[in-house]
């Protein structure tokens, strides 16, 4: 079977999100199961600065795009039995930002077409096209206008995934004309709430839809989460379904993280005391073993709950406890936590930035793992955490729901502590619960904590649930 799995951006070439990490991970695991899988995505700025020496130039040809006639460059590399491909233009991409431009729309119209077009010129036809978030929306769209009558195209079938439906693509009408180069009769594919909706059409016409947890797949058709598209996704039923991401468990490994102190496994853990340790020396920290620490790493933004940490951090911090927090955001959130941080010097370190080593390191010395979210449609940073033994605080959502059950401290039993309101003191009660069992019994922490480094959070059943899904198509 191949499969081509198209993407705005993938690790270790590009990173904003968590999209790059599944990027990367998931293809990898399709073939380790036997398919032969490819990648595709833009060829950016700073995959060119990063990894244009080794980078393999295979083909150009001309994209046509409404009006336009448009250069289109093929790269190429093979890594972890997978082929990605680059399509290069230097006008769309060659750009400091990954997103956020103006013409995103047209930017990512131009990707979308490129793909579909670049097959017949490098001579590959996938059996599957497995499409990503509004950024890739427009594949299935392109391929019914445009190519599904050519012969070789004829029997390929396309998958769509939501990995966040807060951002569809929104465009206004003239896109229509202007871009997609489409008459009236695809309106009906696209026009959803007043305007053009691309994440709308790739739900109406992909030939199946996932989404990233079977728990957000149920919440995403409801009105609160499933902003303005429940009622279509409701409408899709007999062909949506979820499946709970993994993580690359090679990459995020404590045995194996060059970036950490000391590394460390479950036959020899002392490394985790030494990772906290250290963090706490390099952050001017209290020097404290025994103190807990409760670690984010996250997007400071309000739907990552930090408008509950924001209300009640005061009482937070009245607590026995030392709180690290590493992420960039909202200014708002930004210079409250600095604040903060300068109130609680010691005992609060804020780290306004994205440092994927230093989330390493904290998310080794940390014992607990804070993540409030509104809403999360899969989350790795909790199955993170656990893989380096610490403990995850959730709110009850998405796919912290799935796989973060919530503990019996009486016989250990679950993964970590949860809530299920979004209330700044449901989250207090949890985090006072884990306190409790933290301090108060040693010996059942010590097994959750250990129990949890024992999961396995890869990717190989998720892997499966899609090649039995591309097998069904």
């Amino acid at each position: 079977m191949k499969i081509l799995y198209a993407t705005s951006e993938c690790a270790p070439f590009i990173k904003t999100g968590g999209l790059a990490d599944v990027s990367y991970a998931l293809p990898k695991a399709l073939a380790k199961s036997g398919a032969e899988v490819s990648v595709v995505m833009p060829y950016y700025k700073t995959v060119k600065d990063k990894f244009g020496d080794k980078l393999e130039f295979i083909s150009h040809f001309n994209v046509p795009l409404s009006w336009r006639n448009i250069y289109c460059g093929i790269f190429k590399c093979i890594q972890n039995e997978v082929t990605y491909y680059f399509v290069d233009n230097e006008y769309y991409f060659l750009r400091g930002s990954v997103y956020g431009d103006y013409d995103d729309g047209e930017r990512f119209a131009y990707f979308c077409k490129a793909v579909l077009e670049m097959l017949q010129h490098i001579g590959y036809y996938p059996d599957i096209i497995h499409a990503n978030d509004w950024q890739c929306s427009m594949i299935p769209l392109f391929y019914k206008g445009f190519y599904q009558r050519i012969y070789e195209y004829s029997g390929i079938k396309t998958m769509f995934t939501i990995h966040n439906i807060e951002y569809q693509g929104k465009v206004s009408y003239s896109f229509l004309e202007e871009v997609l180069g489409m008459d009236d009769y695809y309106m009906r594919f696209l026009n959803f709430g007043g305007c053009i909706n691309l994440m709308f059409s790739a739900i109406v016409l992909a030939d199946k839809i996932t989404t990233v947890s079977e728990s957000y797949a149920d919440e995403v058709k409801n009105p609160y989460y499933g902003h303005g598209l429940d009622m279509v996704l409701g409408g899709v039923s007999y062909k949506f379904c979820g499946i709970t991401n993994g993580i690359d468990t090679d990459l995020f490994n404590p045995q194996k993280d060059e970036s950490l102190y000391r590394k460390y496994s479950l036959k020899s853990m002392g490394g985790k005391k030494i990772c906290k340790k250290r963090l706490q020396e390099d952050l001017g920290l209290e020097k404290d073993p025994d103190c807990a620490i409760m670690s984010m790493v996250t997007r400071l933004v309000a739907h990552k709950g930090l408008d509950l940490v924001d209300c009640v951090l005061d009482d937070i911090m009245t607590r026995r406890i030392q709180l690290v927090i590493v992420g960039t955001g909202d200014s708002r959130f930004e210079h409250r936590l600095r604040d903060a941080a300068a109130k609680y010097n010691g005992r609060l370190s804020v780290n306004i930035r994205f440092d994927p080593g230093l989330a390493s390191r904290v998310y080794a010395a940390a014992d607990l793992f804070l993540m409030p979210s509104k809403s999360e449609p899969c989350g790795l940073a909790q199955m993170i955490a656990m893989r380096y033994g610490t403990i995850p605080i959730v709110r009850e959502t998405g796919g912290l729901k799935d796989t973060v059950y919530p503990i019996n401290p009486q016989t250990g039993e679950g993964r970590g502590f949860t809530f299920k309101s979004y209330n700044a003191h449901d989250m207090l009660d949890a985090i006072d619960r884990a306190l409790k069992l933290y301090y108060d019994d040693k010996a059942i922490f010590k097994q959750i904590m250990h129990k949890n480094m024992e999961e396995n959070f890869g990717w190989e059943k998720s892997a499966e649930k899609y090649l039995a899904i591309y097998e069904s198509m």
